[in-house]
């Protein structure tokens, strides 16, 4: 490696052509970036005492360390965003300026002819700056002075046409933008591809993240120190119709989640987004994957990227899928596409039906939707969703998937339709995250011809202003303003109306009977209302109970028989049973007050958590011991079941036990040996049984 500083429009007019491979990312600087460039270079160009504006590095790789000594193209690793946006500026100052230099050096014939052009060469290598793909096309338009091609990088158009304004804004007074620009600096880095690991500089300058995606990271791991020939041929042939599927600005958005999904079904973890590129590493290094070669790694991501697109970013092409998972997509089901890029993996291979995976897309909904409905807190649900597959039979595909659900524990259960019926009638519907969702899907289940209800508004029968009106307050009762607040947003008080303006706070009797009243009215939701006298307590929850038996018919629940589902059960072992009796010193002072504290409020934690004595210690268990408690004679041992470095413990009780022998699970030992400490010893426990659980 070989650094030296200079001055970036020098750098430019000596260097022979910048050319982005491949496997880099797509310029992605966005009009905050591009404004602070403006801004800096406007500042550095007006105070006369900055004498050098440093705005990052340039790390290319040659082939010998000459530093720029040959016409070989320079292959850029870092420092595309700067040159690319760089370029932008110079091309508007080029269309913008005259050929009176408000500086020396800055015509519009030095600037095209030094910083953006080789004048004397033809083809691509006319130009100093070659990004790739769409990017490419677009920016050679621009410096080339040529119409865009109809496929345009927005990022690139969108820069250069901020530039133009910006520049447009100064008039004829462009010498401070020219100072400023004279002044900017970079490091020149040039490596040897024989001597350097552009690899591991890359990772090394890019530590942090915040400027590489974890996308952009894994596709340079995966290209970047292959052979060209193959490095062009993976990319063209894998990579690039990823990104053309994903689209260019969903391919910055969404592409890091595709990977953290495609890692899970892959691995059964879940890695945190920040960690997607390491944990890819780890899979790429496994020997299954070694054993495939890099080409059958790529082949594979870019499969289950067509998955992911069909359900997430609507490319699915079938009407009934491509409903389903549009449902699921405003219902806001992330967490379920690790299962449900599995499930369309069967599917393509013919091991699933289309039947079967269109039911279980809906069962998926109704199960989420239900918790929604019944409260229970989601963050079980992206472990639920990344182990599902663990537990079925594929020769009983549909089978098994209902099996499971039903199977599930407690905390993670499939609410009952009992709980269903119940719950959604006190719900607060109005304020529901999903509420076009859910109307939607109440008012065209079972339609052929689906109502859109994009195009009404929704409307509360029993209207939602505080100062209701004389009448309204005679028909809802003496008890009008507990009825108002119990059920203004609920099931049995809220439509669909195209008339909600016309409407207004009038009285329930003018609404019915208006032109485009209730009476009036096509939408399903509305049937009943026309025959209704008043509107009150009475009224709201007859029509809620109605509605209450219908919403198990729109978001079923699984069902199995009772002799195919005790097959599915785990089975039980006969073990030697234990009690507190086999533990003497829970039996006397001080263990016994300790643990029966403990246990109080271990048990608090969770519906979910249970007990089992065992011959050498207490577990405490949701799926699996989250903590176990070893007595002793004048305190209790706990034994978290985490790892120890990603316990919270400000108080530095806890101690690494991962490689010592002992009782119980986990590489995390606390002692807890008063009350006083319990508090805070909970604590601890509260974060092992939560990572057991999922986070959302």
């Amino acid at each position: 490696m070989k650094a030296t500083e200079a001055s970036l429009l020098a750098f430019l007019k000596k260097s022979p052509q910048f050319v982005i491979p491949i496997y880099q990312r797509t310029y992605s600087w966005t009009e905050k970036e591009c404004r602070q460039l403006w801004l800096d270079i406007i500042r550095a160009g007006t105070d006369n005492t900055i004498s050098v504006h440093f705005i990052g590095s340039i790390v290319y790789i040659e082939d010998g360390l000459s530093q720029v000594s040959h016409q070989a193209p320079l292959l850029v690793i870092d420092g595309q965003q700067r040159l690319t946006t760089v370029t932008l500026l110079l091309a508007a100052l080029a269309a913008a300026i005259s050929e009176d230099e408000p500086i020396d050096g800055f015509s519009a014939r030095k600037l095209r002819n030094y910083y953006l052009l080789n004048p004397e060469e033809e083809g691509e290598r006319h130009f100093k700056l070659l990004l790739s793909q769409t990017d490419k096309d677009s920016l050679t338009s621009i410096v080339s002075q040529k119409e865009l091609h109809s496929e345009k990088s927005v990022r690139v158009m969108e820069n250069f046409e901020l530039f133009q304004s910006l520049i447009a804004g100064m008039g004829n007074n462009l010498e401070k933008l020219c100072k400023g620009l004279a002044k900017l600096v970079v490091v020149d880095i040039a490596l040897s591809r024989d001597q350097d690991n552009p690899q591991l500089i890359f990772e090394s300058m890019n530590s942090t993240g915040r400027e590489l995606s974890q996308a952009d990271l894994i596709r340079n791991f995966i290209l970047m120190g292959l052979e060209p020939g193959l490095q062009s041929s993976l990319y063209e042939q894998f990579w690039r119709p990823m990104e053309l599927n994903f689209g260019q600005e969903a391919y910055n958005a969404h592409f890091d989640s595709f990977m953290r999904h495609y890692l899970t079904v892959k691995t059964g973890e879940i890695p945190r987004l920040q960690d997607v590129y390491d944990a890819f590493k780890g899979h790429a290094r496994t020997p299954h994957v070694e054993a495939a070669g890099i080409e059958g790694l790529v082949k594979d991501i870019r499969i289950f990227a067509k998955y992911y697109c069909k359900m997430a970013l609507k490319a699915e092409t079938d009407p009934e899928l491509k409903l389903a998972f549009d449902d699921l997509r405003e219902l806001k089901v992330e967490v379920a596409y690790p299962f449900l890029m599995e499930l369309y993996d069967d599917y393509t291979n013919e091991v699933l039906s289309k039947d079967e995976l269109l039911e279980t897309v809906r069962l998926i909904e109704s199960y989420v939707f239900r918790r929604a409905i019944c409260a229970i807190p989601t963050n079980s649900l992206n472990k639920t969703f990344a182990t599902f597959t663990k537990s079925l039979k594929k020769d009983r595909y549909l089978e098994s998937i209902k099996a499971h659900f039903l199977l599930l524990p407690s905390y993670r259960r499939f609410p009952s339709d009992e709980e269903f019926r119940r719950d959604i009638q006190t719900r607060d519907l109005y304020n529901f995250r999903s509420r076009s969702y859910w109307l939607r899907r109440f008012e065209n289940h079972g339609r052929k011809e689906r109502v859109p209800v994009n195009e009404y508004t929704i409307e509360h029968i029993m209207p939602q202003s505080e100062n209701l009106s004389a009448k309204w307050k005679t028909d809802l009762g003496d008890d009008w303003e507990r009825v108002h607040e119990t059920y203004l947003h609920t099931l049995g008080n809220l439509t669909l109306t195209g008339y909600n303006s016309e409407y207004g706070d009038r009285p329930f009797q003018e609404k019915r009977d208006m032109k485009g009243g209730f009476k009036e009215s096509p939408i399903r939701l509305n049937e009943g209302l026309g025959e209704a006298d008043s509107w009150d307590e009475n009224a709201i929850t007859t029509r809620a109970n109605k509605f209450a038996s219908k919403v198990c018919d729109v978001w079923s629940a699984p069902t199995v028989n009772n002799d195919i589902l005790e097959a599915y059960k785990p089975k039980k072992f006969n073990l030697t049973e234990y009690s507190i009796d086999d533990h003497h010193h829970l039996l006397s002072e001080p263990s016994k007050s300790l643990f029966e504290a403990f246990r109080r409020e271990v048990e608090s934690l969770d519906p979910c958590v249970s007990e089992e004595f065992l011959k050498l210690y207490v577990a405490y268990k949701a799926e699996t011991n989250f903590v176990d408690v070893v007595p002793q004679a004048k305190q209790l041992r706990l034994s978290l079941n985490m790892k120890y470095s990603e316990i919270d413990d400000p108080r530095e009780m806890c101690k690494d036990v991962s490689n010592l022998g002992r009782w119980g699970n986990g590489d995390v030992e606390v002692r807890l040996s008063s009350l006083e400490e319990l508090p805070y010893v909970i604590g601890l426990v509260r974060q092992s049984l939560e990572q057991q659980l999922g986070s959302d």
